[in-house]
C-alpha cells in the first residue's frame, strides 16, 4: 500500500507528480520547523523562511516554512502559496495579516502579510525565474500539479504574499 509521502505512488509516476505528493507529506514539510525553532534557520539557507501565523478558527500559533521568492529590501520578503488560496497558512494570513517571520538564525520579527495584486505577483515570479532558472525548471511542474493549472509569469495562478517586517520591533 502506498502512502502520500511516497513520490512513486499513484498512476503518473512523473517527477512533478511525485514532487507534488511529497509536498503533501506532513512529516516531511514540517521537518524544517524544528530547525528554525532551534534558532538554526541559517542551516536551511537564505532562500527559506519560517512564517508564524494565527489559526483563523483556533487562534493557535501555526508555522510553515516557505521559499523566499524575492527579498526586495531588508524589511520585505515575498513568498508564494504553492497550494494556492486553499493553503491553510494563506487562508490564515488572509484572515489575520499579523505574523512573525523567522529568517536565518535571527530572532522572530513581527510583520504584516499582504497578498500581492496580480501584476506584482507576475513581476515577482518573472524575476524569480530569471534569477533561478534551474530551480524554476524543477519547481514549475510541481506547482502546475499542486495548483491544478499551468503556472506562468504572466497572469500567474500562483498567489504571492509580501511580508513587511515591523521596523519598530
Amino acid at each position: 500500500m502506498s502512502t502520500p509521502c511516497n513520490p512513486r505512488s499513484g498512476d503518473t509516476g512523473g517527477l512533478a507528480a511525485g514532487g507534488a505528493r511529497l509536498l503533501r507529506c506532513r512529516r516531511l514539510v514540517r521537518a524544517p520547523i524544528w530547525i528554525y525553532r532551534a534558532r538554526a534557520g541559517a542551516l536551511v539557507g537564505s532562500r527559506m523562511l519560517m512564517l508564524e501565523h494565527t489559526g483563523r478558527t483556533s487562534g493557535a500559533r501555526r508555522y510553515v516554512v516557505l521559499e523566499v521568492i524575492d527579498h526586495p529590501s531588508a524589511d520585505t520578503y515575498v513568498v508564494a502559496s504553492g497550494f494556492g488560496t486553499k493553503a491553510q497558512w494563506f487562508r490564515n494570513i488572509s484572515a489575520n495579516p499579523r505574523v512573525r517571520v523567522y529568517a536565518g538564525s535571527r530572532p522572530p520579527t513581527a510583520a504584516t502579510a499582504r497578498v500581492l495584486p496580480p501584476s506584482a505577483a507576475d513581476r515577482a515570479l518573472g524575476a524569480y525565474i530569471e534569477r533561478h532558472p534551474r530551480a524554476w525548471a524543477r519547481l514549475k511542474g510541481v506547482l502546475d500539479q499542486t495548483l491544478g493549472t499551468e503556472v506562468s509569469p504572466t497572469h500567474t495562478a500562483l498567489p504571492m504574499v509580501e511580508l513587511r517586517l515591523d521596523t519598530t520591533s
